[in-house]
């Protein structure tokens, strides 16, 4: 029944032009992206992922033209119909970088096993990414998810002939990934680096191999401090007129705790789609 499926997929794909097919994928991907909204607003509250949408501020529930992933965020310009309240603009991004990484997906793996193990994957990430900046914590069960998916996706490599030496040595450097950050969350109390990450490191490292897991965390590292810099003179540049960006749920200052979990998951997502490697890019320094 699989093997019938994946044929299938394999002759759709072959047959379709691939601006239809990226197309396909970005709409897709951000339809998967509404749903992601109401996951990550619902997760942990007790609320069913079935009840009705409606307004955070007035209660009101949402007409069918209102749930239109990105067209209706555009057409009420970020704003309650009824109410005119404003719609956290966190609903716009995460249904636009749903539908970026699945077109990313498409473009990049050939593979369609791989590629249906990505498209769960990239899904579970961007809610970690969000859920982390909003909630400053991994719950166990979306790393327990992600781990399950790269677990799976590294038990079909082996049946595709990956050396089993090779699936050893991907353990042992996502172990060593998780530990050099339990050194770091020990070594700062916690000041640093959550107890999340240290959990995150696993799968993330498992995800990308044992030959890219120092680039992995380095690059995890650049990054946050590029983004954390970049938010930074932002702030500074809309003081005068806006407390804080409005995506972030709160102003940040040198001293702020920043959740770490986005960072590792955008380095994770270059390695696999743009293929970086810290140490060629040292190489060339």
């Amino acid at each position: 029944m699989l093997g019938d499926i994946l044929m299938q997929m394999e002759y759709f794909f072959s047959v379709l032009p691939t601006s239809f097919i990226v197309t396909l994928a970005f709409v897709f991907g951000v339809i998967i992206g509404s749903f992601l909204n109401v996951y990550i607003y619902r997760f942990h509250t007790g609320k069913s992922l079935l009840g009705n949408s409606h307004c955070l501020s007035c209660g009101t529930s949402l007409r069918v033209i209102d749930l239109v992933p990105l067209l209706s965020y555009l057409g009420l310009r970020g704003r309650c119909h009824s109410c005119r309240s404003y719609i956290p603009s966190r609903y716009f991004w995460v249904e636009l970088l749903t539908g970026g990484l699945f077109v990313a997906a498409v473009l990049t793996i050939s593979d369609r096993v791989v590629f249906l193990f990505t498209l769960g994957i990239v899904s579970v990430l961007v809610v970690i990414a969000v859920y982390d900046i909003y909630h400053m914590i991994i719950p166990d069960e979306l790393t327990l998810a992600l781990l399950a998916l790269m677990l799976g996706s590294q038990f079909y490599s082996l049946i595709l002939g990956m050396p089993l030496t090779v699936f050893a040595w991907n353990i042992v450097a996502a172990l060593l990934g998780s530990l050099f950050f339990l050194l770091l969350w020990r070594f700062s109390a916690g000041r640093w680096i959550g107890f999340g990450d240290v959990k995150l490191v696993i799968p993330l490292a498992l995800g990308v191999g044992y030959t890219s897991v120092f680039s992995l965390v380095v690059l995890a590292f650049w990054i946050g401090a590029v983004i954390g810099l970049i938010i930074l003179a932002a702030q500074k540049l809309k003081s005068r007129g806006q407390p804080h960006l409005r995506f972030l749920p709160s102003r940040l200052t040198m001293k702020s705790a920043v959740p770490f979990a986005p960072f590792l998951i955008l380095s994770y997502l270059a390695i696999i789609f743009l293929g970086i490697d810290v140490i060629s890019l040292l190489s060339y320094a």
